[in-house]
C-alpha cells in the first residue's frame, strides 16, 4: 500500500482523523483536506490534527500544512465547495485514491440547517466526482450512512433492500451521493465504492452523537433525553473496525459487473455499496446501562417521543460485504465502550 498516494477529506473529522492516522503509519503519502467547521467544538477538530503533527498555528485556508511527526501526512484547509483549489490540489499532488469522508453530519440538523446539506453533501460531492473523472482516480471511496434505509421494516438492512424513501434530508443526501457516483462509474468508467457506515463510536468521537452527548451530560450531573421512551436499537460499530474495513476496501477496486441473470436492472459499472457495521443491534437503554457502568456514574433519563428523521433500528446485513472484502467486525459494545469512556475522561480531564 506504501505506493500509494492517497486524498483524504473530512481529515479532521472522526472517521477521517482515524483513516489518516493508520494510514500515514502504514507509510502512504497522504493529503488531508477540511474545512473545521464550527457544526461541533473545532477544538476537538483541531486537536486530533495535533495527534498527528499538524501545528494548529500554521493551519490557513488552501495552505499547505507538512506534519511535524510524519512527513508523508500534509494537511490543507479547504471547502469542498470550492472547485478551484479543489482543481488545484488534485492537479499538483496527482492522486491515486481519493477516500471522501467529509460531509455535513447528523439527521436532526439536517431539519434545522438544510442548505448546509445540499452544498455540503451534493455540491461538495459533485466536485469530488468532478476531479475523480478529470484526474482518472482508480478508486473513489465515499461516505454513505446507514440512514438510507429509513423506515425500512425488513432486517437486517441490506444492499438489496429499496432504499428510495428516506426521511431525512441527511439521508436524502447520502443516497443522491450513491447515484451520483453509479453515474460516472458509468459514463467515465470510474471504480466507486460507497460505504454505509452504521453508528460508529469510539475515542475522538463527534459531540453530537448520541453516547458522546450521554456521556457530557452524565458526568456533569444533567439530564439525558432518551427519545422514543428507549424504544430503539442502533448497531454500533468501533471505529478500529470501521477503519480495518476502508483499509481492505482499498485493496479491491470494483471493477465491471455482469448483468445478473433475470435482472434487467443490475448495473454494468464499476459500482459497489457496501454496509460497515457490526451486525449487533444493542437496545439503547441496554447501551445506557452499559455506558453508565464505564463512566462509573448513573444517568438522570429524561424520556421523549420520537423525533423527525430518527428511525427504530439500524442492524447491518454484512453477508455481501464479507463477500467483497476480509471484514469481521471485532470489538463489542463493552469493550468499546471502556476504551471510549477512558478516552473521555482523559480528554476532559475527570
Amino acid at each position: 500500500m506504501n505506493q500509494k498516494n492517497i486524498l483524504v477529506t473530512g481529515a479532521a473529522g472522526f472517521i477521517g482523523f482515524h483513516l489518516v492516522k493508520s494510514l500515514i503509519e502504514l507509510n502512504v503519502k497522504v493529503t488531508g483536506i477540511d474545512n473545521i467547521n464550527d457544526y461541533y467544538d473545532p477544538n476537538l477538530k483541531y486537536n486530533r490534527l495535533n495527534e498527528v503533527g499538524i501545528d494548529n498555528k500554521e493551519i490557513n485556508w488552501h495552505k499547505e500544512v507538512v506534519s511535524k511527526l510524519f512527513p508523508n501526512f500534509s494537511f490543507v484547509r479547504m471547502n469542498l465547495e470550492d472547485s478551484d483549489e479543489l482543481l488545484k490540489l488534485c492537479e499538483k499532488e496527482q492522486f491515486d485514491y481519493i477516500i471522501h469522508l467529509a460531509a455535513q453530519a447528523g439527521v436532526r440538523y439536517s431539519l434545522e440547517n438544510p442548505s448546509v446539506y445540499i452544498q455540503s453533501n451534493l455540491v461538495g460531492f459533485g466536485n469530488i466526482l468532478e476531479v475523480s473523472r478529470k484526474f482518472k482516480i482508480k478508486h473513489l471511496i465515499y461516505a454513505s450512512s446507514s440512514s438510507v434505509y429509513g423506515m425500512n421494516i425488513k432486517i437486517p438492512f441490506s444492499i438489496k433492500d429499496n432504499v428510495d424513501y428516506p426521511i431525512s434530508l441527511y439521508a436524502a443526501t447520502k443516497k443522491a451521493n450513491e447515484l451520483m457516483a453509479h453515474t460516472y462509474s458509468h459514463l467515465y468508467k470510474i471504480p466507486t465504492t460507497g460505504l454505509r457506515f452504521f453508528t460508529v463510536y469510539g475515542p475522538w468521537g463527534r459531540p453530537d452523537m448520541a453516547y458522546f452527548d450521554f456521556s457530557i451530560n452524565i458526568t456533569n450531573d444533567k439530564e439525558i433525553v432518551v427519545y422514543n421512551n428507549g424504544k430503539m436499537k442502533r448497531d454500533f460499530t468501533f471505529i478500529s473496525d470501521i477503519i480495518d474495513g476502508i483499509l481492505e476496501v482499498i485493496k479491491i477496486i470494483p471493477s465491471n459487473q455482469k448483468r445478473q441473470i433475470n435482472n434487467v436492472s443490475s448495473s454494468l459499472a464499476p459500482y459497489r455499496i457496501l454496509n460497515l457495521g457490526n451486525n449487533n443491534p444493542v437496545k439503547l437503554l441496554d447501551f445506557i446501562n452499559i455506558l453508565e457502568t464505564a463512566l462509573g456514574k448513573k444517568a438522570l433519563i429524561k424520556f421523549a417521543e420520537l423525533q423527525k428523521g430518527d428511525v427504530l433500528e439500524t442492524w447491518a446485513d454484512l453477508s455481501f460485504t464479507q463477500k467483497e472484502i476480509n471484514y469481521n467486525p471485532k470489538v463489542d459494545i463493552n469493550e468499546g465502550l471502556v476504551i471510549f469512556s477512558n478516552w473521555f475522561k482523559n480528554y476532559y480531564r475527570l
